[in-house]
């Protein structure tokens, strides 16, 4: 396996990289793509080889399967079931973006992306690459491009650094995200925020770009990170009224020339 760099704020080396990308995710090889909050090391989601090779090379074992970002809404369906209205509305709402949901996986899906415990992890990005790739190869499977306890990889050569040739592809397009201020060291690239959308209440289990106040704007339920939802109060029962006693009136009933 060779491993190739490409510069892809150049038309035609931009070109020559998709291909190129396209051909080794193909292959089950890994590629490192941008998207809008850093760069990811990305492989074939429905395939277990590729995804192997995709934790091996970050240094990460099966107890932590990646994430899958799709190239549009309605792949959703195809790739989870159960869906609730509320995580469906924040689809709608902050889809391309910043926000990763775990939904019930389909149980249909012959894929192996680690112990997800019939759970999976979706995400569209906000970034143009990222869904030009994704757009002719389908579902991917997408970690951070680093190494398992550095930090996230914010130009591709930074995932070089980390990655090496355990990638066939890189497809550098620039600083992500591209609204930081890196001369100021914003630097460490602000991952997305998760939330779990797999029981009673929506939580989130990871803090990211997008808030607690603006989500709770489209499900107003959702919890906070390590948030407890509060005990159900219960009603006590009306206190019964005691029997009059005997050559008294029932209460409310007058006494005769009162």
């Amino acid at each position: 396996m060779t491993t190739t760099t490409y510069n892809c704020t150049d038309p035609e080396q931009r070109a020559e990289g998709l291909a190129h990308a396209q051909r080794a995710i193909a292959q089950k090889q890994c590629v490192v793509m941008p998207t809008d909050t850093v760069y990811g090391i990305a492989a074939d989601a429905f395939s277990a080889q590729a995804v192997a090779t995709l934790l091996a090379a970050k240094g990460r074992g099966r107890s932590m399967p990646p994430p899958v970002l799709i190239p549009r809404l309605q792949t959703m369906d195809g790739l989870a079931t159960d869906v609730p209205a509320a995580a469906r509305a924040l689809a709608e709402k902050f889809w391309p973006g910043p926000l990763t949901l775990i939904v019930h996986a389909q149980p249909s899906l012959t894929w192996d992306l680690g112990e997800t415990r019939g759970t999976v992890a979706l995400r569209i990005p906000d970034d143009e690459l990222a869904q030009a790739l994704l757009t002719v190869t389908g579902p991917l499977a997408v970690s951070s491009a680093n190494r398992t306890g550095h930090a996230a990889a914010q130009t591709g050569a930074e995932a070089r650094e980390q990655l090496a040739e355990s990638v066939e592809v890189y497809l550098e397009d620039g600083f992500r995200p591209r609204s930081a201020d890196h001369s100021e060291g914003a630097a460490s690239g602000v991952p997305s925020t998760i939330v779990d959308c797999t029981g009673e209440r929506l939580r989130i289990v990871r803090e990211g770009a997008l808030g607690l106040a603006e989500l709770r704007d489209v499900a107003p339920d959702l919890l906070g990170h390590g948030e407890e939802p509060e005990p159900a109060s219960e009603e006590p029962e009306p206190a019964s009224e005691p029997a009059p006693a005997p050559g008294q009136p029932d209460a409310g009933q007058q006494r005769p020339g009162a």
